[in-house]
């Protein structure tokens, strides 16, 4: 049976009480706190960096899965290790080196994965899938949060689910993107074991009632 890990993404967090908020959703019930982090040149956007990464560890003790949505990705990798990730993740159009930099999270002390992009060809997995942890479907284009699900993620996640399979590893599969009550069973049933969602939990006022209504939904995935 399939260990289904949920992951509150803080990026729909209140951030003027982000150590409160984490602390909630653990409470709640969440398996991991998802972390975003975007530089206003691979995206459209710019969030936080280590330091935040740092100020919010002591507050959790489930692992923290850093998405860098930075270009390059290098330099960061070391610092959000020392702030206290526990996973990282990156997209392979932001690396010269997607094995080199793979290997520099795991030189790190983290687990690694890569991130692809609803137009992200997968390819990219063909010689790497030895030094994956990791490997996140993006079922909305990174940026911001709130987006819709895009159905067509759905044909990815279980032809990366395939891939897992037969390479015989350990390797988990998140989506992250416009996961909501309504539609992560369909999204377990594709493949994924892991689900980020933003707004879907930190947007409601019962952060327990919440995750137990996702739960409930992968139970008859």
């Amino acid at each position: 049976m399939a260990t289904f890990r949920i992951a509150p993404s803080i990026l729909s967090a209140d951030f003027a009480r982000l150590g409160e908020e984490v602390r909630d959703v653990v409470s709640a019930g969440a398996d991991m706190i998802h972390f975003d982090v975007m530089d206003n040149h691979y995206v459209p956007n710019l969030t936080i960096g280590p330091l935040v990464c740092q100020a919010i560890r002591p507050h959790v003790q489930v692992p923290i899965d850093v998405h860098l949505m930075v270009k390059p990705v290098d330099r960061i990798i070391p610092d959000f290790a020392k702030a206290g990730a526990n996973i990282i993740t990156f997209h392979p159009e932001a690396s010269e080196h997607i094995d080199r930099s793979l290997q520099l999270i795991h030189d790190s002390g983290c687990k690694a994965g890569l991130v692809f992009n609803p137009g992200t060809p997968l390819h990219f997995l063909d010689h790497v899938m030895d030094k994956l942890d990791i490997i996140v479907i993006m079922s909305v284009n990174p940026g911001f949060g709130g987006q819709s699900f895009i159905p067509e993620a759905l044909v990815k996640i279980a032809t990366v689910r395939r891939k897992i399979d037969e390479s015989g590893r350990d390797i988990m599969l998140e989506v992250d993107g416009g996961i909501k009550i309504d539609n992560i069973a369909a999204i377990a049933a594709a493949g994924a074991d892991t689900f980020v969602a933003g707004s879907a939990i930190f947007g409601q006022t019962d952060y327990k009632a919440t995750i137990e209504a996702l739960r409930l939904q992968l139970a008859i995935a």
